[in-house]
């Protein structure tokens, strides 16, 4: 009685937490729900089974899935002692003393060298430049190479060696980016989770692959099938045993007492549910999860290993930082890619620029113009620019940015105890750097022409004109902003002049300029951004004395603002900024990596839809499409731009539907700016990719199902699901990495749940010739090693070797792509047909063991053979694992029945399995009964074949 009431415990608490943690509990049910459940029922109740049959298989798998998470656990831990664990230089104790990251402390005062990465959060106390400056890149923050300048304040900046640094007292009231040209030493202000990249972070959200979602599935149909079974067989029992004729045997006849009560009562009905429940719980897959795991994660180092995605240049191979998605990149149905860095070099190349209206292009560091042709290749002879309007564009480029110089510093002793001291002299070579790419192009190709900025010290700008020095005085910079979309300099002429300088935009620039070839500027603009050239347009405007007084009163005030300091400010840029003289706009350009239009060209035959995301203008954004392969010439480009409500966005979306039906051109293209995008309906999820090179791409990475790094920044390798060097591995990764990873593992799963229906359907069939009385087809020794032993190594040698076409086929027939998408592999009607047959080979199993060999119905099937069907790619591992567990099943069973075993209770195998054997009937038994079970299925895929064959079966036979 108490039993009873245990057990009816036991069943609602289960089913509490299951309703309750159903979400998270779906990936892992069967190890979390039904193997204890089964197990807290086989210690509670009388069943026919040992608990060790259910304990087990239990323990198996929880143990594998414990070791392999730990390992990946280990290889992350050992990835953050990588960062944590770098060695840093910090004053302590009157010294400079190595720690480890980790160990920093708020207040610690930290010597960070040239190329260096800050290990906190720093304020800048000092550098090893005159001026206390030094340069950075944010590329761990945001992706960007370019420099950003900080400065140190004057009453910190003269700390230059250890004993002054360790005296400076000092409040700070109140940067993870990679130091450039100089060392420097700061104070740590915030470290550890309190760093400003620690609390920016965003925990990367639980990805789940459609096959994982496809797999709950089916497993839920499976516990139906499992109950139905169960209430089924309790059923039938009861009502045969309430007819006479099935009455007892006369040694276990029902005394008066037990006749005259009731047949049925709650409790026992109950309690042989449970204990049917628990006889034909192995139609659940418990090994599954366990497999996919192992599948996943073996099957990751193929990608690791593959000599194709490897770049040679950066030393880079690819890596995976999650394998639970592998078979995701085989179902991917939209791309979204980063440009900049992405599909481009991010390497910036000046190109052609238009001056006063007239268009000139590079040639041997010359500006030609447009038509003529350079008359010294050799480019020996530097073109003199005699035209006012051309040198003064040129200086204009040369003098309007934020570009820094670094020179190269020979090899010294530094002094003892001073890690900042340097001996003094500098060689020849100076390199560039910049906030921006595109400055830094247009400041080496104007020094190219003639006009080198040579440096600047304090509030001086030196620039020298085809070798004649001049120097400027930097009088204010009016810094870019994302509003404005240009940035400005004024400067003092040699001559005592004050002139401003300013470059940006076309739609920032040309609307307040009032002189200048504006029309002929626009219309090259245009071209330009046709071409692919990123734009920018320069100006200018000279000051007469009383205009610079009103000016610079101006801006000191707005600087000075105690309140609204931005709005003052953006009012006094705007006053600043206008009547403008037009000097021109220069085209420069950002190199596509190797075979980007390749890739995109195989992504879109496989079916792949492919978004670019950059923040160029309408007409650059169209170019580089079309350059890289993503547009063709020949498609209908359709625009969604500028719209500002739903309703107006919804009928834009309606003419331009009418539009692709009424037009006969088959491809079209569609350009969305990011205002009409963020207001066009979304009806569905599809399985998207999205690949970035920056940490500014995280969110993008972060969201898609499958997340790929591309060029630069640490940040996206760490958030990526993959991380690739070259844009052009993707191809590859997906259409025959993905293609492979899918097949395999969408077979297993269905296998699965094939080999566990063969293997217990037996079992229930079994009851209709027992009366019901739940005893065991099987021993209970080969209900615990079916899934452990005798059939998991084939099935998971077949998932990570089975390739269906070879891999060049794969990659070059993109199309094949499609014979896999939209999980077609895993559909419902897939599902269905793999459990049909599954029970028609059962019933083939049972009763054809039943006809051939009478009573003895020792015959059972495990399904070797029919995944042997389904293999095409044979390896010597496929013939060990398969051919080898068939045999290791008839050795085990030889020696476990063949001996008697002293530890063993009871041993109701003893002999039976030679004595089967020995018989000649038993072994034409098994061969009628595997070509009874394999015939229609050979002849279905026959049929099939021949009348209705996949691209993927064509290619096969083109193939051989």
């Amino acid at each position: 009685m108490w039993v009873c009431v245990c057990v009816c415990v036991c069943v609602c608490v289960y089913i509490f937490i299951f309703l309750i943690h159903l979400p998270p509990l779906l990936q892992f049910v069967d190890i979390f729900a039904s193997p204890p459940l089964y197990l807290s029922f086989q210690l509670m109740i009388d069943t026919p089974t040992s608990p060790v049959t259910s304990g087990l298989p239990l323990f198996f798998v929880i143990t594998v899935t414990a070791i392999k998470q730990g390992y990946e656990d280990w290889l992350r831990h050992k990835a953050d002692n990588e960062v944590n664990g770098a060695p840093v230089f910090v004053v302590r104790s009157g010294s400079l003393v190595q720690t480890r990251s980790k160990n920093i402390r708020v207040g610690d005062i930290v010597r960070v060298a040239k190329d260096e990465t800050f290990p906190a959060d720093l304020v800048l106390l000092s550098s090893d430049r005159a001026d206390g400056t030094c340069h950075i890149t944010t590329a761990s923050l945001d992706g960007e190479t370019n420099l950003k300048t900080h400065f140190s304040v004057a009453e910190t900046s003269v700390c230059q060696s250890v004993s002054q640094l360790e005296a400076l007292q000092a409040v700070v009231e109140s940067w993870y980016n990679t130091l450039t040209n100089c060392d420097v030493a700061g104070v740590a202000v915030y470290t550890g989770m309190e760093s400003k990249m620690a609390l920016n972070y965003k925990c990367k959200s639980q990805k789940r692959s459609a096959v994982e979602k496809s797999m709950n599935t089916f497993l839920i149909i499976y516990l139906g099938i499992l109950l139905f079974e169960a209430v089924l067989s309790t059923i039938l029992k009861y009502a045969w045993q309430a007819e006479d004729k099935w009455d007892e045997p006369f040694y276990n006849q029902k005394t008066e007492q037990e006749r005259n009560s009731s047949p049925v009562s709650l409790l026992c009905f109950i309690s042989d549910f449970l204990a049917f429940l628990v006889l034909y719980n192995f139609i659940i897959p418990i090994s599954l999860y366990v497999t996919v795991e192992m599948q996943k994660f073996l099957g990751s180092f193929f990608i690791g290993w593959d000599l194709d995605l490897y770049h040679e240049e950066s030393d880079q191979k690819a890596q995976v930082n999650t394998s639970d998605l592998n078979e995701e990149l085989g179902q991917v149905e939209y791309v979204f890619t980063d440009k900049t860095g992405t599909l481009t070099e991010n390497e910036m190349q000046f190109r052609e620029c238009s001056i006063n209206g007239t268009k000139y292009r590079e040639v041997n560091g010359k500006l030609v113009p447009e038509g003529m042709t350079d008359d010294s290749p050799d480019g020996s002879t530097p073109h003199l620019v005699t035209h006012n309007e051309e040198l003064l564009f040129l200086k204009a480029v040369s003098l309007c940015h934020t570009v820094q110089i670094s020179y190269d510093q020979p090899d010294c002793l530094v002094a003892a105890g001073d890690p900042f001291s340097h001996a003094n002299g500098f060689s020849n070579h100076m390199e560039y750097y910049a906030s921006s790419p595109d400055e830094k192009a247009l400041v080496e190709a104007a020094k190219r022409i003639g006009v080198a900025f040579t440096g600047s010290s304090g509030d001086t700008m030196e620039i020298k004109t085809f070798g004649k020095s001049e120097k400027y005085k930097l009088l204010h910079v009016l810094e870019f902003d994302a509003d404005r979309r240009r940035m400005s300099v004024i400067l003092q002429t040699p001559s005592g002049g004050k002139v401003l300088f300013t470059k940006g935009a076309e739609s920032a620039i040309l609307p307040f300029t009032t002189s200048g070839e504006i029309e002929k500027t626009r219309l090259h603009v245009d071209e330009f951004a046709l071409k692919g050239l990123r734009t920018l347009v320069v100006a200018c405007r000279h000051f007469s004395p009383e205009e610079y007084i009103d000016v610079d009163r101006r801006l000191n005030s707005a600087r000075t603002a105690l309140q609204q300091r931005e709005e003052r400010l953006q009012e006094a840029f705007s006053y600043i900024e206008r009547d403008l003289q037009l000097l021109g706009a220069t085209g420069v350009e950002d190199k596509l990596q190797d075979k980007v239009q390749e890739t995109i060209e195989a992504l879109r035959l496989a079916g792949i839809k492919v978004w670019v995301l950059t923040g160029d203008k309408h007409e650059t954004a169209v170019s580089v499409s079309l350059s890289c392969g993503h547009f063709h010439r020949t498609m209908n480009i359709l625009e969604l731009l500028q719209q500002r409500s739903d309703n107006e966005c919804a009928e834009q979306l309606r003419r331009l539907a009418r539009r692709i039906k009424e037009d006969h051109v088959i491809q079209h293209g569609l350009v969305v700016d990011g205002a009409s995008l963020s207001l066009v309906p979304v009806f569905e999820k599809p399985i998207t990719l999205a690949i970035g090179d920056g940490a500014n791409d995280v969110s993008m990475i972060q969201e898609a199902h499958v997340g790929i790094m591309g060029k630069e920044g640490r940040q996206a390798v760490r958030n990526s699901d993959y991380a690739i060097a070259r844009f052009k591995f993707l191809a590859k990764l997906l259409l025959v990495h993905g293609h492979f990873y899918y097949i395999r593992i969408a077979t297993l799963v269905q296998y699965f749940f094939y080999k566990n229906v063969c293997f217990i359907t037996p079992q229930f069939l079994y009851q209709f010739f027992c009366l019901f009385s739940q005893q065991t087809l099987y021993d209970s020794v080969y209900l615990t090693l079916y899934n452990i032993c005798f059939t998991s190594l084939p099935i998971l040698v077949y998932s990570l070797f089975e390739q269906l076409v070879h891999p060049h086929v794969l990659q070059n027939k993109p199309g094949l792509y499609r014979d896999i998408s939209k999980n077609s592999l895993l559909s419902f009607r897939t599902f269905l047909y793999w459990t049909l047959l599954g029970f028609c080979h059962a019933f083939v199993f049972f009763f054809g063991s039943y006809i051939l060999m009478g009573e003895d119905t020792t015959l059972m099937g495990n399904g070797q053979v029919c995944l042997a069907l389904e293999t095409h790619f044979w390896t010597w591992m496929n013939h060990f694992v398969t051919w080898g567990s068939i045999a290791f099943y008839f050795i085990f069973s030889l020696f476990y029945g063949g001996i008697i075993w002293p530890f063993l209770h009871t041993q109701d195998m003893y002999f039976v399995f030679v004595q089967l054997l020995s018989s000649g009937s038993a072994w034409f038994a098994i061969i009628i009964i595997v070509i009874t079970c394999l015939f229609p299925d050979v002849v279905k895929k026959v049929f099939y074949r021949h009348l209705q064959p996949t691209s993927t079966q064509k290619s096969q036979v083109t193939q051989r």
